[in-house]
């Protein structure tokens, strides 16, 4: 208490005790006894010295006029008395309010006998007048003036705010508190609703100890949390027996709690817990405490049911936990250790998400209202607009955080409340300001588990039952906290062994508790040895022996339920907004991916806008570096869709746990970063789109390769997604990320050609299975095709140059090829007799030759050749034969080369029209500059490649101007498969671009991703 309010109280007191006659000899003793139970000797000196000066104050001599002045002094005590309350008001909490009200009732009552009516009455309009400034409520005046002033504490039975003790009374009708045991006299306990607090009152001549002391009669005592009643004879009293008597009556939820014979084995078979038993009620704070390794956390989380038990079964109001989930849905609430937050969101908006998550029924007012009232409960209403931050930005305390941590499951009090070492990292101080805000909980009927390490002595005494486990998760203890210290030093045959607490200073050393547990044996040398005096089975034997566990109400009815979800698009916006502000807030996560695509894209284009122009002028038709950019920026929309989203998952993932425990949606969670990443993904895409073509000089493009990157990144964001939920570390998940990217790299098709890899996993036809499930390889192709033949130059000429490529390929590589195969035949037929392997290549060849004829002339129907003399060529494969099928050859080539001749004049026709003057001439120059590139044109038509046709398994294959050459048409309909820069492709009977086709692919491959 601080110096002023004791010289606050000084006065008061002395306002008080110089009524009338002046302070009695009794009246100073009360102030001396009250003084010394605050302060030291010296101080009690002081502030006596300081009384009697206020005492000296108000006296005057004489006796004329007596009565006038007692009414002006009177007067002046009234306005002294509202001054002094005033300032008390401004510092004592409500509860030291009613202490220091009952002190003042002590003080009158400790000279009534020896008081005249009148003196006594004005005392009481004194106390009257401090009870009104103090806004202590009428009733529970009332009831504060008759328990410190009645001299019959039986008399009082039918008060609903007091509870009795004898062994005498007995109950009546309007259901009196009583509690029966052998005492002489009566033992009062006055309960004070508005702040939840007891006043302990005996009059009697047994010696009954409260907390280790003697109970002074002539005084009120307070009845704290933890407090303890021993009698001369019978059972102890506890604070939580009290407590349960007046909960009893109240209004509130029933809830029993039972668990039977719970054993767990982790996967590995180690056991994790061994046969515990709970059996609980309503308004109950526990502790599960032990050693390191004692299995506090998993008995914590096998009760919420996080976990299954391997044997045993936990009831709530007769529901199995882990059998009828759905009917225990939002009974249970869970807290983690571990601080549960958005850190770049607000302690309001922490709180309003959770509540918009619970609360489906109620309406924004409703919700602003109960997130309100859930801070200002907590103290933390006036810090609701700052960031929570995190351990290396602190933005709110580590108790503030704690608190906040608590308030998502408070919001929705729970009717059964898990909570993992909430006190773990904070000051003594926050401590009991948390496991004081919990013990509230429980007056409201609420039952509570703590895991709770090393607790101080106020905090152990807060707790109505503690359960102890050792090492191996077996019960060793389950009871009240103060008597588990007395309990282990009975059966150790301690000294002193009925003491539970400090005699003195009415403090619990739980140490001893776990000290005694773990003793350990001394050798003959003195020294400590790792052996234990009494081994965990020893201790649970002692436990089965002596203690017995009370079976508490069951209750058969359904448990009330604190959690009403709303619907799925309903979660999904709240995800959606809360993700959306949490990213907002973060100023560095938005610079880094906001800047992140355009600052590469100027670096990558500034440094490729490359010319051969000896003026220095810069076309884009003359940059060789255009393939290289298309691939670079595949692997940049690759790079960005990764890197955005690897975290999102593991970094949620204490939030996801607490989620999935109140069964949120899943699909709506993903849901929602995925619109947020594409959302994001688009912009990306964009800027490094238009900045990148702006620089590099590619005209009328941006929207295809937009569409193309965007598509790409998705798929980067939702393959982010699996990984992110699929890894525990951010360090494995960056590992991860090159590996991922070198796979698309090298198979996309820009570096090497597929016709040249590995013959396990390359093909020289059609694109290796193994490169179809890259994105990569997909959108390269995509982009490759369509800047290409969709540019403004050469769509003008695309189909004259792709007939041109086919009749050239047949007339100079593929009829060549075919009469070279036949003048082979010719030799080996020559030759007469034929060796195994002459026979073998001469079969081959005339297959070779049928196969590609069969095939040619099914897609040319305009030869008029007789079938019935193809077929029976080849029927019996003479000279004659391959005469007859040289001139067939012949035949085609001719074809061929005259059809070629009539698109190459077509073609030129067309030309002609851009050069009939030098205007024309330049504009056409310089469209051809500005839209077509030579590097990607050599790249789309293998210009390089050394062979023009390839004999492989029995076919020649086109390996020239893949760009024009038609896709393979499978016999199976849904056979998309076909060579590398198709224009475009074949499925399910119809013909697709290749643009779209790829883009569309890719959307599948996403929403492949999106269902793992």
């Amino acid at each position: 208490m601080s110096e002023e309010i004791l010289k606050a109280l000084m006065q008061l007191f002395a306002i008080i005790t110089k009524q009338d006659e002046g302070a009695s000899a009794k009246e100073k003793l009360f102030v001396e006894t009250f003084l010394k139970q605050q302060l030291n000797a010296e101080m009690v000196s002081s502030y006596l010295e300081l009384y009697q000066g206020f005492l000296g104050e108000g006296q005057q001599e004489g006796a004329e006029e007596e009565t006038k002045k007692r009414k002006l002094t009177s007067v002046k005590d009234s306005v002294k008395t509202l001054s002094i309350c005033k300032k008390i008001n401004k510092t004592l909490t409500q509860k030291q309010k009613i202490i220091v009200l009952i002190r003042l009732f002590e003080l009158i009552d400790s000279n009534t006998a020896s008081d005249e009516s009148s003196s006594i009455n004005q005392r009481r309009e004194i106390i009257n007048t401090v009870a009104t400034v103090f806004n202590i409520e009428a009733e529970e005046f009332k009831n504060i003036e008759i328990f410190c002033q009645e001299e019959r504490l039986s008399s009082l039975i039918e008060n609903p705010d007091i509870l009795l003790v004898n062994e005498t009374l007995v109950p009546v009708e309007n259901g009196a508190k009583i509690i029966n045991t052998e005492i002489t006299g009566t033992l009062g306990l006055l309960r004070i609703p508005s702040e939840d607090m007891y006043f302990l009152r005996y009059l009697g001549k047994d010696i009954i100890i409260l907390n280790g002391l003697p109970i002074n009669k002539s005084q009120i005592n307070l009845f704290a949390y933890g407090s303890t009643i021993k009698f001369p004879h019978g059972e102890p009293i506890y604070y939580s027996d009290i407590h349960a008597q007046f909960l009893a009556s109240a209004d509130i939820a029933k809830i029993s709690f039972e668990a039977e014979g719970i054993s767990f084995k982790f996967p590995n078979g180690t056991v994790g817990l061994k046969e515990i038993n709970i059996s609980e009620g309503p308004g109950k704070l526990i502790a599960i405490m032990g050693g390191s390794g004692a299995g506090k956390t998993t008995l914590l989380n096998v009760l919420a049911g996080l976990e299954l038990p391997s044997d045993g079964i936990i009831k709530i109001n007769s529901l199995d936990v882990s059998r009828e989930k759905k009917k225990v849905e939002g009974v249970i609430g869970y807290v983690a250790q571990d601080d549960i937050l958005f850190e770049e969101l607000t302690v309001y908006q922490n709180l309003y998400f959770n509540a918009k998550l619970c609360f489906a029924d109620y309406s924004e007012q409703e919700l602003e209202d109960a997130v309100t009232k859930t801070l200002k409960s907590l103290g933390l209403y006036d810090i609701r607009e700052i960031k929570v931050g995190n351990v290396l930005n602190k933005k709110i305390s580590g108790g503030q955080r704690k608190r906040l941590n608590i308030s998502l499951e408070l919001i929705r009090e729970p009717s059964i409340l898990f909570l993992d070492e909430p006190t773990s990292g904070l000051s003594s101080r926050d401590s009991e300001n948390v496991i004081d805000l919990l013990k509230e909980l429980t007056l409201k009927g609420k039952l509570i588990f703590v895991v709770i390490h090393q607790p101080s002595s106020d905090i152990y005494k807060m707790f109505d039952k503690v359960i102890i486990l050792d090492v191996g998760g077996y019960q060793i203890y389950n009871g009240n906290p103060v008597q588990a210290v007395t309990y282990f030093k009975k059966l150790t045959d301690q000294i002193n062994a009925e003491e539970g607490q400090c005699p003195h200073c009415g403090n619990v050393n739980p140490e001893q508790v776990f000290n005694t547990i773990d003793a350990k044996v001394v050798n003959e040398y003195g020294n400590l040895t790792e052996l234990r005096k009494v081994s965990p089975k020893i201790w649970r034997h002692y436990f089965q022996e002596h203690v017995k566990i009370e079976k508490a109400e069951q209750i058969n009815e359904a448990p009330p339920k604190s959690l009403n979800l709303p619907g799925f698009f309903t979660q999904l916006f709240v995800f959606t907004k809360r993700d959306v502000l949490s990213k907002l807030s973060n100023t560095q996560y938005l610079l880094i991916n906001l800047l992140e695509a355009p600052l590469l894209a100027f670096i990558l284009s500034f440094i490729i806008r490359y010319t051969d122009d000896p003026q220095g002028g810069y076309f884009y038709g003359n940059n060789e570096n255009i393939p290289a950019f298309i691939f670079m920026s595949i692997i940049v929309a690759l790079f960005m869709g990764l890197t955005v989203s690897a975290e999102e998952i593991i970094r949620d993932a204490k939030i996801l746990k607490r989620e999935k425990f109140l069964n949120l949606s899943r699909l709506g969670y993903i849901s929602s970063k995925i619109i947020i990443l594409f959302t994001l993904s688009a912009i990306q895409t964009l800027l490094f789109t238009v900045i990148g073509n702006a620089i590099l000089g590619i005209h009328e493009m941006n929207m295809m390769y937009w569409i193309m990157l965007f598509t790409l990144s998705c798929t980067a964001n939702v393959i982010g997604l699996n990984i992110s939920a699929t890894f525990n570390s951010a360090v494995t998940i960056y590992i991860l990320i090159p590996i991922l990217l070198i796979h698309q790299m090298v198979l996309c098709g820009a570096i090497f050609s597929f016709d040249k890899l590995n013959r396990a996993v390359g093909s020289k036809e059609t694109v290796p299975i193994i490169a179809d499930v890259m994105a990569s390889r997909w959108a390269f192709e995509g982009l490759a095709v369509t800047q290409f033949k969709d540019n403004k130059f050469e769509k003008a000429f695309f189909d004259f140059e792709k007939k041109e490529s086919e009749y050239d390929y047949k007339s100079v590589y593929w009829a060549p090829k075919m009469l070279v195969k036949l003048d082979d035949c010719k030799k080996l037929l020559s030759k007469g007799k034929l060796d195994t392997k002459e026979n073998e290549k001469l079969s081959y060849t005339i297959q070779l030759i049928k196969n590609e004829l069969v095939k040619e002339l099914s897609i040319n129907k305009k030869f008029n050749f007789d079938p019935e003399d193809i077929k029976g060529s080849f029927a019996k494969f003479d000279l004659r034969s391959v005469d007859y099928l040289k001139n067939v050859v012949t035949i085609i080539q001719d074809n061929y080369i005259a059809q070629y001749n009539d698109v190459n004049n077509r073609k030129d026709a067309v030309m002609s029209k851009f050069m009939v003057d030098n205007a024309k001439q330049e504009l056409f120059n310089k469209t051809k500059k500005e839209f077509y590139n030579e590097s990607l044109a050599d790249i789309v038509k293998k210009q390089t490649a050394k062979n023009k046709i390839l004999e492989y398994e029995g076919k020649l294959l086109q390996m020239k101007d893949p760009i024009f050459k038609d896709p393979i048409r499978h016999e199976n309909p849904l056979n998309y498969r076909t060579h590398l820069y198709s224009p475009f492709k074949y499925f399910a009977n119809n013909k697709y671009d290749t643009f779209w086709f790829n883009v569309t692919v890719i959307w599948i491959m996403t929403f492949g991703f999106v269902l793992t």
